[in-house]
């Protein structure tokens, strides 16, 4: 039994659920419902794939669990903390600490080394220079790139950059790992060793996963899949 098995058969309490989730946009006088009454438990230590077509509203819940957005109505607990009632610096103190992000274009800062970038979000906290520095190696070697920590962006390749980005997503110990697309920008060969990594992170170190992706081989890596149509969860 792994970590995340007792986690799901021991207090019962999910570690996100999400109860009558509305999100709305409004262009001019018209207001566009984007999300419709969304129900959502996430055990610890699960790995749940969103999936659904463009425009479904995935990527949107998605950045509404990690507290990029807020929600038009309803609640987003997150370990017990309802974040729709964050205010906007509160949130962002609250994403720093519990949300690690892994993109499809792996967003990293090109003037910064592979070492420094996974360094940055480390640059909040109160821990001195030697604690980072010796985070940095452990998640750089657990995404083995030991040997490419001195290289830029631009020297690495795009699997390459994708494990930089995990191991900067890593680096705080967050509650919760979001990956958008994961392997969106990847090839074949490339995108399986990505996901054999979200795998690993997911078995061995217990992490949450919630991961959006239009592919179905990616999303058979998940413990289960939750379908998103014209915002309605037509499967969870």
């Amino acid at each position: 039994m792994t970590a995340h098995d007792d986690d799901r058969d021991g207090a019962g309490i999910p570690l996100v659920s999400i109860r009558g989730l509305n999100k709305e946009y409004v262009r001019g006088d018209q207001v566009i419902p984007v999300l419709v009454n969304i129900d959502l438990d996430v055990a610890a230590g699960d790995y749940i794939a969103l999936m659904g077509p463009s425009g479904s509203g995935k990527s949107t819940l998605l950045n509404l669990i990690a507290g990029i957005d807020k929600p038009t109505g309803g609640e987003i607990r997150v370990a017990g903390v309802d974040i729709a009632q964050l205010s906007d610096s509160e949130l962002a103190a609250w994403r720093a600490a519990n949300v690690g992000f892994i993109f499809q274009f792996y967003n990293l800062m090109p003037v910064l080394t592979a070492f420094q970038n996974v360094e940055l979000p480390l640059q909040l906290t109160t821990l001195s220079r030697r604690d980072r520095h010796e985070r940095v190696a452990t998640a750089l070697a657990l995404v083995g790139l030991s040997d490419r920590s001195d290289h830029f962006p631009n020297e690495l390749s795009g699997g390459q950059q994708q494990r930089v980005a995990i191991a900067r997503a890593l680096i705080t110990d967050p509650t919760l790992i979001v990956a958008d697309e994961p392997t969106g920008d990847l090839d074949r060969v490339t995108g399986e060793e990505i996901l054999g990594l979200l795998d690993r992170l997911n078995r061995e170190l217990g992490k949450t996963i919630v991961m959006v992706t239009h592919d179905p081989k990616a999303a058979g890596k998940a413990h289960r899949m939750v379908h998103l149509e014209k915002g309605v969860l037509v499967d969870a």
